[in-house]
This record gives structure tokens, C-alpha cells and sequence, in this order.
């Protein structure tokens, strides 16, 4: 496999796979293991991974779950091939599939109405007007520049079947938003857990279920914290990540 400047081979720990990272762009982060893990998806399974960025989600999901196929989709070029690249180094060609399309586009190319379940990690940070590059791959992949939370929601709502499952991670500070249009477009929310850095600290993710066309019922999971103190992971965390404790604790 021949890298690109910048770009390295990252061991994912987790049946084998690796992924090739770009510190330049947007590397993965851990509220995308925390989405990976969350989703509690079925055999036999068709995904799609909104704004799938190096393709972390897919291949993540494919060696906890294995769907029977995920299709990434991911607006900007560069970052899109390079998942493709991964995806190959990986021999998953026929278990995952990335595609370089605006997601606003995505029912030209996949089926509305058809897919199993919808996982995303978009945007975080709102378009207020503020001056950002619209050609910075790190900004388009944390401002809601390409796309917004109710493109996203939207979208995802047009490509489930009923009774499709949705899965995404956000801010908490977006929670009323995320409910609200998750309602609009017919994605009920189901469960919903908050991720805590540690103990007496305040929440800094969310991840929610939603079921289309699902009975209004949510389910609130135990909260999730990451660190037991300033330099250990908690023992979920540990295990989310399939690693053994360095300190034998």
C-alpha cells in the first residue's frame, strides 16, 4: 500500500483491520467508537454512514457487527478516496462501499425507503454566520458548512424502511434541536445515554436511538464516563475498546 504524504497506517485492534489517518485532515475520535459500539444493529443488516469521513464508522461496524453492507457517504473528495484506500487495504470491497456524493443526494444513488439503519457523527457546530473556510477539511467536518443537523436528519429519515433504526452522537447542548427535528421527520427516539469525561463534570456527547415510525417510549441508559481519574480509562471504556487495563486493575 502506498501512503501519501501525511499519511499513516493506524491498527484499529479489532479483527485484523487498519485505517489510514491524515493528522492534516480529520482523524477519528472516540465519540465514533462510542457510535460503533452503540448501535445495536441486526444480522443481515444494510447501513449507511452519513458523513463518513475516513471511513472509521464502517469498518468499526463491520468488526463488531458485520452488516451485511455499509455504504459510507462522504462529500469531500480527498478524505472519501482515502477511505476508499482503507476499505481496500482491509478486503472489505464487498461488505463496504464508499461513495463521494453530497448526502442532500444520496436517494440517486441508494434506494429511499430501503435501509436497515443509519449511523452518523455530523457536524457538531452550528452555521451562525461566523468566517469559516469552506475548503478547510477539519471545518467541514465540524461546522455544519455542507450540510446541516435537519439535512442530516432528514436524509436519514428518507433512506430507512419502517421501523429503521437511526443512530447518531452529538453535543449535548443540541438535545432539544436533535428531538425535535428527530419528531418532525417521523425518527422517534428511543434511548439516549450521556457521555461524561468523569464523574462530577458535565456531560460533553450524546448518543440517540430513533426508530421510524417507532411508539413514543425512551429509554435512558446509565451514564457513560470515560476517565476513572486524570490518566485511566474507566473499565467501559476499556472494554468498548477491546483493551486490558496497563495498570492490571
Amino acid at each position: 500500500m502506498i501512503l501519501n504524504d501525511g499519511e499513516k497506517i493506524e491498527d484499529l485492534q479489532l479483527k485484523g483491520l487498519k485505517i489510514i489517518q491524515n493528522k492534516k485532515w480529520f482523524c477519528f475520535g472516540m465519540d465514533s467508537v462510542l457510535l460503533s459500539d452503540f448501535a445495536d444493529l441486526k444480522k443481515k443488516s444494510t447501513v449507511v454512514d452519513l458523513g463518513t469521513g475516513t471511513g472509521i464508522i464502517p469498518l468499526l461496524l463491520w468488526g463488531k457487527k458485520e452488516p451485511e453492507k455499509i455504504y459510507g457517504i462522504e462529500i469531500q473528495d480527498e478524505v472519501a478516496e482515502m477511505a476508499g484506500r482503507s476499505v481496500s487495504m482491509n478486503n472489505l470491497e464487498d461488505r463496504i462501499e464508499i461513495l463521494n456524493i453530497d448526502m442532500k443526494d444520496v436517494e440517486n444513488h441508494i434506494k429511499s425507503n430501503s435501509i436497515d439503519a443509519v449511523v452518523t457523527n455530523p457536524p457538531y457546530v452550528e452555521s451562525n454566520g461566523g468566517i469559516v473556510n469552506p475548503e478547510d477539511k477539519k471545518a467541514l467536518s465540524r461546522h455544519e458548512i455542507s450540510c446541516s443537523l435537519e439535512d442530516v436528519i432528514r436524509t436519514s429519515s428518507r433512506l430507512l424502511k419502517h421501523h429503521g433504526r437511526f443512530y447518531m452522537v452529538h453535543r449535548p447542548y443540541r438535545m432539544a434541536d436533535i428531538i425535535e427535528l428527530m419528531r418532525k421527520y417521523k425518527l422517534e427516539p428511543k434511548r439516549m445515554r450521556l457521555v461524561y469525561p468523569r464523574q462530577g463534570t458535565n456531560p460533553n456527547m450524546i448518543l440517540i436511538k430513533g426508530v421510524k415510525g417507532g411508539n413514543p417510549e425512551m429509554k435512558i441508559d446509565p451514564p457513560l464516563y470515560v476517565y476513572r481519574d486524570k490518566e485511566s480509562y474507566t473499565d467501559e471504556i476499556y472494554e468498548i475498546y477491546g483493551m486490558e487495563r496497563k495498570d492490571g486493575r
